[in-house]
């Protein structure tokens, strides 16, 4: 399955996430805001936590598309051509975003 050809998994869930890294950023610029007007650490805090919220379900969705569309599909080549090595790549793929994602 050649990437170029192929639209990625995340095409249909692309408005959404788009719109949740924008309203991120929005918070982001909010919360320098707030340290430069040396807001309530808790308040600062309590803002970071919500940004980090955002983009964890950003990464979590665009996991979920990376598995339903490239490994399903890699899968599907596989067993197809005979080629497990073709499954094999992209499982390793998601299992190293898997790991880069819990050490963040």
């Amino acid at each position: 399955m050649n990437e170029e050809e192929n639209t990625h998994g995340y095409s249909e869930d692309k408005l959404a996430f788009l719109r949740r890294l924008k309203r991120a950023e929005g918070q982001v610029r909010g919360i320098a805001r707030m340290i430069e007007e040396d807001k309530y650490c808790i308040d600062v805090l309590t803002q970071m936590a919500a940004v980090n919220k955002a983009l964890h379900a950003v990464s979590i969705g665009l996991l979920e598309d990376h598995i339903a569309h490239c490994v399903v599909g890699a899968a599907n080549e596989s067993q197809t051509t005979g080629n497990p090595e073709i499954v094999a790549e992209k499982v390793t793929e998601a299992t190293a975003a898997i790991s880069r994602l819990l050490r963040s």
